[in-house]
């Protein structure tokens, strides 16, 4: 996702001000008053169990699942706000499941309709596709080794998809850090969630296409990103050779832990070994460059921490709840 922004952000901080708040003992942020830890104990008291049991059933055939339901998960609340909508059959609703950044790449979806299914069966017509999809990205990332946050609950799902909204809103690997940082901060996230949830690049795949111009002509030079790592860059382009047919290999966004949550994501930008060009523009501003340094080199839970406070934030984006929206009944499907 990330490439160099001024420091225009921060402008009273100076560098080692802003580790200190970073060091800060820290709190999830306050739980939107509509949203609710309790909301199905009573209708749907086995929730949490069924989204579990259908996670891991996944996870035994597919190991690559997790991160995919995590950028699920991100892909839907970065557009509109997390209401299920990128859930919605492209041929019917819109197609956020066809635009650029999701064609073709996007992946879990049988994984969230199998679930949904299971929970119609128990508890009809009462939980939403976007709050399964919410509770999904965090058991996929416990059940790698990463944090366990709770979710809050009650979200309602849209009846609408936008493909124009997903090409707009959602950040490019290609893109510069500063206008990714601006959407972010449109989703009322901020400079240290973007380092924190690009830190869930530390599982999962990218596919040569996505990088493949930092290999051989970065920026139109001609010539290699200068700051990948020689040895990084001979390996990378015997996996994507500089033609069409490798565009859609695919090469693992951390190559120490591929399935594995962890911390290695920053250690390997240090390394200059980052993959997107957006991970490894983190290191070309002082104040991403701190905080990468940061979670590279304490305890491993404070990045579990912060990623955790992270994801809670960005599950409360743009949520429909009351009366808004509906509960569909099939995630594909609006009723």
């Amino acid at each position: 996702m990330l490439t160099a922004m001024g420091q225009k952000l921060f402008p009273y901080f100076t560098i080692p001000f802003c580790l200190m708040l970073f060091l800060s003992p820290l709190t999830l942020p306050l739980v939107s008053s509509q949203l609710n830890y309790n909301f199905y104990d009573y209708s749907c008291p086995h929730l949490s169990m069924m989204v579990g049991f259908g996670v891991w059933s996944a996870l035994q055939n597919d190991t690559r699942i997790a991160a995919s339901l995590l950028r699920l998960h991100f892909h839907d609340c970065f557009v509109n706000g997390c209401d299920g909508s990128v859930l919605l059959d492209d041929s019917k609703y819109g197609s956020e499941r066809n635009a650029f950044p999701n064609r073709n790449s996007l992946r879990g979806f049988e994984v969230i309709d199998n679930i949904k299914a299971d929970v119609e069966r128990y508890c009809p017509s009462t939980v939403s596709c976007a709050d399964i999809l919410t509770l999904a990205a965090s058991e996929a990332v416990r059940r790698v080794g990463g944090p366990y946050w709770r979710v809050p609950l009650g979200r309602r799902d849209g009846t609408t998809a936008n493909e124009m909204d997903a090409n707009t809103q959602l950040p490019s690997p290609v893109e510069p850090l500063q206008n990714i940082t601006a959407k972010f901060i449109s989703k009322g996230l901020d400079l240290k969630d973007v380092v924190v949830l690009s830190g869930g690049h530390t599982i999962g795949f990218a596919q040569c296409f996505t990088f493949k111009g930092r290999l051989f002509d970065f920026k139109r030079s001609g010539k290699p990103d200068p700051s990948l790592d020689p040895s990084s860059l001979s390996n990378l382009q015997s996996k994507c050779p500089n033609s069409d047919a490798s565009n859609s290999n695919l090469v693992p966004l951390d190559s120490t832990s591929t399935d594995r949550f962890d911390n290695s994501y920053y250690t390997n930008l240090k390394s200059k070994t980052g993959l997107l060009e957006s991970d490894q523009a983190l290191m070309g501003d002082p104040q991403t460059a701190a905080l990468v340094n940061f979670y590279s080199t304490m305890n491993q839970n404070y990045f579990y921490n912060d990623f955790s406070a992270s994801m809670a934030k960005l599950g409360n984006v743009g949520v429909l709840t009351g009366q808004n929206g509906q509960i569909r009944k099939k995630c594909e499907f609006v009723n």
